[in-house]
């Protein structure tokens, strides 16, 4: 992911509004709701809390609701970098079979699972004494691919907290955006899985995949693993979230 600050993580804030990762009221602009997608304005505090000026971050927001961010990782929250289907099989795991899961975001063919501060050093561990893609691995690792972990020192870009779906052009019908929220943050403490949790999601996530015996893609066909009208998106109760 890029490690390029926005303005908006480093500009200072304004005199007596505190530094560091302090309390941060809630952005007032944005919509104090739940949807697949949008992010409420507690869920908007809780990421700009990462940063380093977490005030003008929801000010630069609320300049710019369309724009994505670069926030820290390892304070609030660590991330899971996966490819976008297997991400999405993992993702599906969780809610199918498991307690859920945190707040997710796609990022230019990526998927992006928040997890708990400290997974970015513990999964890499568990993943690889699970054999994950060694030349003795089992038929589910070798359909895993490499999964990146952020934790402390670096950064992701996440999504901007209202949903962005250009027009297409001449047809004028709607196209997913590159970025966006899957399960969007609502709340300030939200639920975030830990590095067993995952590994577990990302194991039953390979094991689908062994019993799928998709064949590999032809590296000159072009694949979009977004289908038109949105026909992916699915609704996750937050409900259920543990």
């Amino acid at each position: 992911m890029s490690s390029d600050r926005n303005p908006a993580s480093i500009a200072p804030d304004s005199p007596g509004s505190g530094h560091g990762h302090g309390t941060v009221e809630p952005f007032p602009d944005l919509p104090d709701r739940f949807d697949v997608s949008g992010v409420t304005s507690e869920g908007a505090a809780w990421l700009a809390s990462t940063g380093t000026y977490p005030r003008s971050t929801l000010a630069f927001w609320e300049d710019r609701p369309a724009a994505p961010v670069v926030l820290s990782c390892g304070f609030a929250f660590d991330v899971v970098n996966a490819p976008a289907i297997f991400g999405r099989r993992m993702l599906d795991r969780l809610w199918d079979e498991g307690p859920g899961s945190g707040p997710v975001a796609t990022y230019r063919g990526r998927m992006l699972l928040f997890a708990a501060p400290g997974t970015a050093q513990r999964l890499p561990a568990l993943l690889e004494w699970e054999e994950w893609g060694s030349g003795g691995a089992s038929e589910r690792t070798r359909t895993v691919p490499p999964l990146l972990c952020h934790g402390t020192g670096d950064a992701v870009t996440v999504p901007p907290p209202t949903p962005t779906v250009p027009a297409a052009p001449r047809t004028g019908s709607r196209t997913p955006a590159e970025s966006r929220w899957l399960v969007a943050p609502d709340t300030r403490h939200p639920w975030l899985p830990t590095p067993a949790i995952l590994l577990w999601a990302a194991i039953r996530a390979a094991r689908s995949a062994a019993r799928r015996r998709l064949p590999e893609p032809s590296p000159e066909t072009p694949i979009s693993i977004f289908p038109p009208a949105d026909q992916d998106a699915k609704v996750y109760d937050v409900s259920r979230r543990r």
